[in-house]
């Protein structure tokens, strides 16, 4: 019998998923071990297959393991049956199998594992989850030179139970000394860290960050066996970063073992000696901007009100010259055009930093990248650095704009200084293009003036990785601004290479190398089904409690397909198309005498009930929902466009049709 690839596939992952359920490799090793002891004379030093077999099948473990395949296997049909696939796209829903990664002996490799943590005392009452409980879940992220990690989620506890390992290739980058094996004095060099993100999800699938830790991991070259053992303390984020939230323990192993290691000494000194340089390093910069600052302010005495940002706070309270957050970002073959990437920002959720208490302060809290992108929202300044570095990487000359919208809010923007001149604000938590022509004040009353769309009111500076500007004309109100960059006179500028001696890559150890941005892990079809699924069970009994019945008009809902794909495109190029055809379409399937009513709506979420409530609060959707009549048909289309970093825009449609009765 002959099964099909997919097939094949499935049951080599159900028998691999039921050997781990079962420790099976643990028991092979306990008979191998056994039977290795007891039942093989000295002189014989090998171990045959079908010795080992026999050992397994004398055991009954092998009886053991087709007799639980048959129930698992059991259990997937049941599963395949209640969950609605659509036709002609096979997912497979199981976890991935562990895939065995292929090791270049010529590489050097740290293995990190995380083998549990303890101290976290905010869930020291959480309640131990019952099976199939929904329960909220640590995930621990990793980044360390281009290369990223994530754990598998473990439910929040006291003592969570991460037990997981990362292999971390050490010369990922330096593929021309890829046939050399790095020793531990090349090694003792490569300054940066690991990179560490511990992220919660709630119940509700909301995700907070909890610790950005960076870990030291060379300690490990001056280990014996080329094995330590580190206990992390994690610290907290924002207000809470002097606050501790719990500790991981982590092993570090080099692989291959080393040679030689090095003497704990000369590690010490080099950590002592990295230290320093960057302390001396950050030390001058800090003295070159205050002179800058008393030389901007001896311009305009007004100056001093002006949002002039020089520096800024990490998530762990870190102050970090705010070029730092921004560097030239390649997306690889993930976003195709600068408007794509745009869009790709502007559907990351937008949240301001906690603040503990009331007084409606701003909590300040620019985050790292990785911290931004696996918790997947942040706040304005975030969205700003992460656009800014796209556009950089495509190529533009952009920069992050620091200043106020309407009554005074402070925001960041993205500006791009065309070839010819032409200045454009992009908006990053919208996606939106605006073109600035500036007004002149000197014209007479009578000249028409052009009218700003943009929402920004006043500008005090502008940077990106290489260089910074204070804004110095009389005005800092954008619509009267002048981006003539090269005229001191409007800008005063920093100095380029005081911004690259702390900013540069690998610069100084306290800037945080940037990661690369990941494929969506997300399957948009499978996911628009299940929201679609879900959405027609929550109309249906919404209308029920009503008094009222449901047809589903499937035709019709497949017809709002095109004009989700036209909202979607229109979001991303700025280009409509498609509006006639859908037009038509829904002319032909609305008969003479009845009236059509449509809704679109946008989410950058994906849960069914939360979108629910919010269309109910809208008066044009309730009536659609709630509608009456004579031949009431309802329809509803789900549109999940997924993105890199598992962003997704959810746009949805309900429809209905009835006929008109006067």
């Amino acid at each position: 019998m002959s099964l099909p690839p997919e097939k094949a596939s499935e049951l080599k992952q159900i028998i691999h998923q039921q050997l781990l359920k079962m420790d099976v490799h643990g028991r092979i090793r306990e008979v191998l071990a056994e039977t290795i002891r007891e039942e093989l004379a000295p002189e014989h030093q090998q171990l045959s297959t079908e010795d080992l077999i026999r050992a397994l099948r004398q055991r009954g473990i092998i009886d053991d393991v087709m007799k639980e395949l048959k129930f698992v296997t059991d259990v997937n049909e049941v599963g395949k049956t209640s969950a609605p696939k659509p036709s002609t796209h096979f997912v497979d829903r199981e976890p991935p199998v562990l895939k065995k990664t292929n090791i270049d002996p010529t590489r050097r490799y740290l293995y990190l594992q995380v083998l549990g943590g303890k101290a976290f005392l905010e869930h020291l009452q959480e309640p131990e989850p019952l099976p199939g409980q929904i329960c909220s879940t640590f995930t621990l992220c990793l980044h360390f030179r281009n290369q990223r990690f994530r754990s598998k989620p473990v439910p929040c506890a006291c003592e969570p139970d991460f037990q997981d390992g990362f292999l971390l290739e050490i010369h990922k980058d330096s593929l021309g000394d890829g046939s050399k094996m790095v020793d531990a004095t090349t090694m003792l060099s490569i300054c940066d860290p690991v990179h560490m993100v511990l992220i919660k999800t709630d119940t509700f699938g909301e995700t907070t960050l909890v610790a950005s830790y960076f870990l030291e991991w060379r300690s490990v070259l001056a280990a014996e066996n080329g094995i330590t053992n580190v206990a992390v303390e994690l610290l907290g984020v924002g207000t809470e970063s002097k606050v501790s939230v719990g500790v991981l323990n982590i092993r570090l192993e080099m692989y291959p073992p080393l040679n030689k290691t090095l003497s704990s000494e000369i590690t010490s000194t080099q950590f002592t000696l990295e230290r320093q340089k960057t302390a001396e390093k950050e030390r001058l910069f800090l003295v070159y901007a205050k002179q800058w600052w008393r030389e901007y302010l001896q311009i305009r005495p007004t100056h001093n009100a002006r949002l002039v940002k020089i520096f800024a706070q990490d998530e762990n309270g870190v102050n970090r010259p705010v070029c730092s957050f921004v560097r030239p970002l390649r997306a690889g073959r993930l976003l195709d055009t600068p408007r794509q990437a745009a869009r790709f920002v502007s559907v990351l959720g937008h949240e301001r930093a906690p603040v503990i208490g009331g007084g409606g302060g701003k909590q300040e809290q620019w985050c790292t990248l990785l911290a931004f992108l696996c918790r997947n929202k942040g706040d304005c300044e975030d969205h700003a650095n992460l656009l800014c570095s796209l556009l950089l990487g495509f190529g533009l000359e952009a920069f992050v704009c620091v200043g106020t919208k309407a009554k005074g809010v402070p925001h960041t923007w993205v500006m791009t200084c065309g070839s010819d001149g032409t200045i454009t604000f992009w908006e990053s938590l919208t996606g939106h293009r605006y073109i600035h022509r500036p007004i002149n004040p000197d014209d007479p009353p009578l000249a028409e003036q052009p009218k700003p769309l943009y929402p920004y009111r006043t500008i005090g500076c502008i940077f990106n990785h290489e260089k910074f500007f204070g804004n110095c004309q009389p005005s800092d109100a954008v619509e009267v601004c002048v981006f003539d960059l090269h005229d001191e006179s409007k800008w005063k500028p920093m100095s380029g290479e005081a911004i690259k001696s702390v900013c540069a890559p690998g610069a100084t150890s306290s800037v945080p190398p940037f990661p690369p941005l990941c494929a969506s892990t997300i399957d948009a079809a499978v996911t628009s089904n299940e929201m679609e699924v879900q959405l027609r069970i929550l109309v249906s009994e919404h209308r029920k409690d009503l008094g009222l019945s449901t047809v589903w008009d499937d035709q019709l809902s497949y017809l709002l397909s095109q004009a989700l794909a036209a909202y979607e495109l229109e979001r991303t190029t700025g280009v409509s198309a498609g509006n006639e055809e859908f037009q038509d379409a829904v002319r032909r399937a609305v008969p003479d005498g009845h009236t059509f009513k449509g809704f679109p709506i946008h989410f950058v979420h994906r849960n069914a009930r939360r979108v629910f409530a919010t269309c109910l609060r809208s008066p044009f959707c309730e009536e659609i929902i709630c509608c009456r009549g004579d031949q009431v048909r309802l329809a509803v289309r789900v549109r999940v466009f997924a993105y890199p970093e598992s962003a997704c825009a959810v746009w949805i449609m309900f429809a209905c049709k009835y006929r008109s009765v006067l």
